[in-house]
């Protein structure tokens, strides 16, 4: 056998036995065990490697008014209701480094997305491992919090457009700044190989900010499990996580607003107190997921749910972590605290082959858990901010083969009914997306 080939097929063999798994989630090492040297840049010695990867999202979308809010890629024009957009157009680079006994010893991914509306990075972090107990990796730069499925399921491999609400919102642009160490038993034939801990620190605005504004740091972690077979259920997979978050936002101004009661009903109501500046405003949040599979012989059924409550700082107009500190003709704007909860659930079916798959979504975001309906108004002081949405979803998909997906969904958005003006009934905001992915 020709020498550069062997070294080509050994180095495939034994890199992509450490990862079968890979690339599904964002945290993933890449994967070529159905694809066989396919986006292999060079092979620069024994055992190192490079691979370059991508897609591209062109979408259709239609909302039932112009101007409309939504977490379906962003709002709409205000005379628009229907557009043509990139939704992502991502070029991935990773590298590993193995040892000459086939252990990842370092790793480096670039990841960034170009559409019409710019270019951006996704990924820049590195990682290394401990090759003695084959049991600690140490990952540091930009990458994704590791907290839920969802949140961490890429793109790509997504049976729905978007992530839930809940997910865009609490997690904005899913990524942060900051170290992880992960506790994984790498041995071969451990019986421990699929529990996996990840726990890190990071600045805690993710990528909806230049830079850190404050000097507490975000400790996210979660625990998970592996698919494993369930005997007695025909081969049925189960895997599941558990997450938390602790975080916060320090205050640079004395005033802050929480939910409590006065006067027999709920308020949002204002501390002015000095000592709430440079105070800790809490973002705390814990989270459970499970996932279910039953393979078949034309594919599966898959059901997967996720539930997160805890506590949200941000402002009166939006519930969503703060890429910079919020500021108003600049006055420093008072922070809100909100308890809120959210879950979401999945249920995938082939069609008779796993070239067609349905697709049906159900989830909830509370960002106010305190208050519902017509005890939200202006003269509590609350805002749209505080409405519950729920949304039901469903869609086809066509997995024409490896590299082309087509997607048709449909998204019956529903929000909280209340006195406050806009928002006496539901807004007509249901979204349709058809979608077109290309892949290599």
């Amino acid at each position: 056998m020709n020498k550069w080939v062997y070294k080509f097929l050994l180095t495939f063999i034994i890199f992509s036995s450490h990862q079968i798994y890979a690339q599904r989630f964002l945290m993933d090492m890449v994967d070529t065990t159905n694809q066989m040297g396919k986006g292999m840049l060079s092979i620069y010695q024994r055992y190192h490697r490079v691979k370059i990867s991508g897609y591209i999202q062109p979408q259709f979308q239609y909302v039932r008014s112009e101007g409309a809010e939504s977490y379906n890629g962003g709002n709409f024009a205000p005379l628009s209701n229907n557009r043509f957009m990139i939704r992502r157009g991502r070029l991935r680079i990773d590298y590993a480094h193995l040892n000459e006994k086939g252990d990842p010893t370092s790793y480096f991914v670039f990841h960034f997305d170009g559409t019409e509306r710019g270019v951006a990075i996704r990924d820049f972090w590195g990682r290394f491992y401990e090759n003695k107990f084959k049991l600690f990796s140490l990952t540091t730069g930009m990458f994704a919090r590791p907290f839920g499925y969802e949140v961490n399921l890429a793109s790509p491999n997504r049976e729905t457009p978007e992530r839930g609400r809940m997910s865009q919102i609490l997690m904005k642009t899913e990524r942060d700044l900051g170290i992880m160490l992960t506790v994984n038993d790498r041995r071969k034939g451990s019986k421990w190989d699929k529990v996996k801990l990840d726990i890190g620190l990071f600045n805690g605005q993710g990528m909806s900010g230049p830079t850190d504004y404050d000097s507490h740091k975000d400790m996210i972690s979660r625990i998970s499990i592996r698919p494993v077979k369930l005997p007695g259920f025909g081969g049925a997979l189960l895997s599941g996580g558990l997450s938390g978050y602790v975080g916060g936002i320090t205050s640079q101004s004395n005033v802050l607003y929480k939910t409590k009661r006065y006067s027999d009903q709920y308020r949002m109501l204002k501390d002015s107190s000095t000592s709430n500046y440079r105070k800790i405003s809490p973002r705390n949040y814990s989270g459970a997921d499970v996932q279910l599979v039953f393979p078949n012989r034309h594919g599966q059924t898959e059901f997967r749910a996720e539930y997160i409550s805890g506590k949200q700082t941000a402002t009166l107009s939006t519930s969503e972590s703060p890429g910079i500190y919020p500021v108003i003709n600049g006055i420093k704007e008072p922070l809100y605290i909100r308890n809120f909860d959210g879950a979401y659930f999945y249920f995938l079916q082939h069609l008779g082959s796993e070239k067609h798959q349905f697709a049906a979504k159900y989830d909830w975001y509370d960002p106010n858990k305190k208050v519902s309906a017509n005890e939200i108004t202006d003269a509590g002081g609350f805002s749209k901010t505080d409405l519950r949405y729920n949304t039901f979803g469903m869609g086809y998909i066509y997995y024409a083969n490896e590299s082309l997906k087509f997607m048709v969904y449909y998204d019956h958005v529903r929000n909280e009914k209340s006195t406050l003006t806009g928002y006496t009934k539901d807004i007509r905001d249901d979204v349709i997306t058809c979608r077109v992915q290309y892949s290599f």
